[in-house]
């Protein structure tokens, strides 16, 4: 099992723009050093605590300050932008990045975000269907292109001229194309099916627990099956929110009970949101439990994986019997409070817990 990185860290609002992104490429830069797979890094435009505005733009600040991660943006919202925009530019940091990139796709969940666009009213779920056919078309086409998808007519057949070089969209690096990998976010998500149609890559998200995280690999399965292909556990990524310290009462108070721990402010932000869109039902076990079972302190149990690190990896193999078998497990980046335990989390999670988990694998 791979050990990837995910990070749409909730800072303090007080902090200053700055130093909170000076910190979360810092984080990049260790997942690096200690040999992650790869680090997504997500986006909102209109969040106080999550103020990463460009997954991509922030990713090119680390191409030259990495060596070997993959850069994956985690995600581009595609209802965000126009799809060409999103192609080439994608093209251009693949080869920037020596074809260490990943393009990360889902359609913007933050409802704020889409009414600074002007698209508050729209079915951005059709405008990101519509936006990868668009994507995925340009990369495959040779100019010049007439591409009609949904509500995108994308075209230039009308201006090129090969011999000036002009109408031409320039491809990525990879070939065919740079893996594009889509968040799921819902229990039983028909998205899935989807991407294994298309053949994208799934990464089941951290706030998910893990009964509804099971739900997601059938229905990718059904999704290869349909193309006559045998879906593959190293394509399916599950991101998990993780704290391993030295010792169980520093990793307790850090991961779940200090009142300053960021694991207790991400998932106190994280249950204020989805109580305000009207998903709450992400937290509980059964649909039908009433709202008020879903508090903080349960959430807290049911999601964060904290202890030493043979704590952590007896947890994650049990996870791993809850989901099935997947192929990455993807570490959750947050504020880092403490930053000494913040790095000696992820050390632990490279050097030890991985290990252990790839060895009970086994």
């Amino acid at each position: 099992m791979r050990l990837g990185y995910f990070a749409m860290p909730m800072h303090p609002s007080d902090r200053p723009w700055q130093d909170t992104l000076a910190e979360d490429q810092e984080a990049v830069i260790l997942a690096d050093q200690l040999g992650f797979h790869d680090a997504f890094i997500g986006e909102h435009l209109t969040d106080r605590f999550e103020t990463i505005t460009n997954s991509m733009l922030f990713l090119a600040t680390l191409i030259d300050r990495t060596k070997q991660i993959k850069l994956g943006t985690g995600t581009t919202n595609l209802s965000h932008q126009h799809p060409a925009l999103v192609a080439v530019n994608a093209a251009m940091f693949d080869h920037l990045s020596n074809g260490r990139f990943i393009l990360g796709v889902s359609p913007g969940a933050l409802p704020s975000d889409a009414e600074l666009l002007g698209i508050l009213e729209e079915d951005r779920n059709g405008m990101f269907a519509d936006a990868v056919e668009v994507i995925v078309k340009l990369w495959e086409s040779d100019p010049p292109y007439d591409i009609e998808a949904g509500r995108f007519s994308v075209s230039t057949r009308r201006t090129i001229d090969k011999d000036l070089g002009v109408g031409v969209v320039a491809r990525p690096l990879q070939t065919p194309r740079p893996e594009i990998v889509g968040t799921v976010v819902a229990p039983y998500s028909k998205g899935v099916i989807a991407m294994g149609e298309k053949d994208f890559h799934p990464l089941s998200a951290n706030f998910l627990l893990p009964a509804w995280v099971a739900t997601h690999w059938p229905n990718y399965v059904q999704g290869r099956a349909q193309l006559g292909a045998t879906a593959d556990t190293s394509d399916w990524r599950v991101a998990r929110t993780i704290f391993v310290a030295d010792d169980e009462a520093t990793a307790r108070a850090y991961g779940k009970d200090d009142p300053r721990s960021p694991y207790r402010a991400y998932y106190s932000q994280m249950l204020q949101k989805m109580t305000k869109i009207g998903r709450l039902e992400l937290f509980k076990s059964d649909r039908n439990q009433p709202d008020e079972s879903v508090t903080l302190e349960k959430v807290l149990d049911d999601l964060v994986i904290v202890g030493t690190a043979e704590s952590v990896a007896e947890q994650i193999l049990g996870l791993v019997e809850a989901t099935g078998e997947f192929g990455e497990l993807v570490y959750a980046g947050l504020d880092w409070v403490d930053p000494k335990l913040a790095r000696r989390s992820m050390e632990l999670m490279s050097s030890v817990v991985m290990p252990m988990v790839n060895a009970g694998l086994k």
